[in-house]
């Protein structure tokens, strides 16, 4: 993505176009100096796809994009001392009568119901898995703070877990969330809680408009997304969305990101829908919808999506609190506590205040 007029008092590309994310004076040093160790200081080469490719080709990349970054999260996960909980598997029937596979975390020493977090994993609705270490990490992380957490492996556009584009994924979450309020007596939980990072931000905020949509909101207690992935609007960014210019590159590239939204709707026909983009969500649309946290990463292409989806929110009436996490790429506060610690557990924290604040 190119900017043909530039402002070097502008932050990021948006005022040097050659800035890289390991030269951006925001970024946090700890940050970069993992990254480099993954070459991602630096702009990625253009990935081979974008939202002019075919269909069948961005199924060929992402499938292999998946073995790339489960490779690049195992050694951010090495030696890390264990979490004291308990983990268990259930086997559910979704809507389209296919299994879903839910990966329940809970503190050993639970004595009472807890607020439940049903986590939706990234990945662009498109590649990667519940079963992923840096998920697994994360749910017990989670878990430890005193809630049952609950990951979702739902259908993805491509990958393992393929080739299902919208609405396949959105339903699997919607099934999940119906059964955790189902079985919240034998769960042991209190209240439902949906939470998800990139494409299960995306994930998190359609299924409240999903609940509100077909009357069952009242099983959603809050939504606490982030780096939200919501727009779709990647192959030409629309003016208010700068920080798809400002960190273009800044470890994703935008022209990637739009072979994601050609993934999870090859054809582009739900490309004003709420339901597969929340980002197209009118005001009337959002009214009534439950407690909201948007978190941002400063560094993100995505970063304005989230925010301005917050502001949205607010004009619907909706609680809504924002957060931009400095320094920061996308995910970054979530990748690994041993990349930033502090700012990894302070974003653990966050969620579990923000889970334990709701009374359902």
């Amino acid at each position: 993505m190119t900017n043909t007029s530039h402002d070097s008092n502008l932050p990021g590309r948006l005022g040097s176009p050659n800035l890289q994310l390991g030269t951006d004076p925001r970024a946090d040093p700890r940050l970069i100096k993992v990254l480099a160790e993954f070459g991602l200081d630096k702009s990625p080469e253009p990935a081979p796809v974008s939202a002019n490719s075919t269909y069948e080709e961005c199924l060929a990349y992402f499938g292999e994009m998946e073995t790339v970054y489960d490779a690049m999260y195992a050694p951010l996960h090495n030696d890390l001392p264990a979490v004291d909980s308990v983990r268990s598997t259930e086997v559910i029937e979704g809507v389209d009568a296919n299994e879903i596979t839910l990966y329940i975390h809970r503190p050993s020493n639970a004595k009472e119901d807890l607020p439940c977090i049903v986590h939706l994993h990234g990945g662009g609705m498109v590649f990667l898995a519940a079963t992923g270490v840096n998920y697994i990490r994360w749910r017990d992380e989670l878990a430890a703070t005193g809630m049952v957490v609950i990951g979702v492996e739902f259908r993805n556009g491509a990958g393992a877990h393929g080739n299902h584009p919208y609405p396949a994924g959105l339903n699997d979450c919607a099934s999940a969330v119906h059964w955790v309020h189902a079985n919240k007596k034998t769960l042991g939980i209190s209240h439902v809680v949906v939470s998800g990072e990139s494409g299960g931000g995306n994930l998190s905020l359609a299924t409240a408009l999903k609940a509100k949509e077909e009357g069952w909101l009242g099983e959603v207690a809050g939504i606490y997304a982030m780096c939200p992935y919501i727009s779709g609007m990647y192959a030409n960014p629309p003016p208010e969305l700068g920080s798809l210019i400002e960190n273009d590159g800044y470890t994703v590239n935008v022209s990637m990101m739009g072979a994601l939204a050609k993934s999870y709707d090859p054809s582009g026909a739900n490309s004003e829908n709420p339901l597969a983009w929340p980002y197209c969500a009118d005001i009337n649309g959002l009214e009534g919808l439950p407690p909201h946290t948007i978190s941002v990463n400063e560094l993100d292409p995505v970063r304005d999506e989230g925010l301005v989806y917050h502001s949205k929110l607010l004009a619907a009436g909706v609680s809504s609190v924002s957060r931009t996490v400095k320094g920061t790429c996308h995910a970054g506060d979530c990748m690994s506590p041993k990349v930033v610690p502090d700012i990894y557990a302070t974003t653990v924290r966050n969620i579990s205040e923000f889970a334990k604040s709701l009374v359902k």
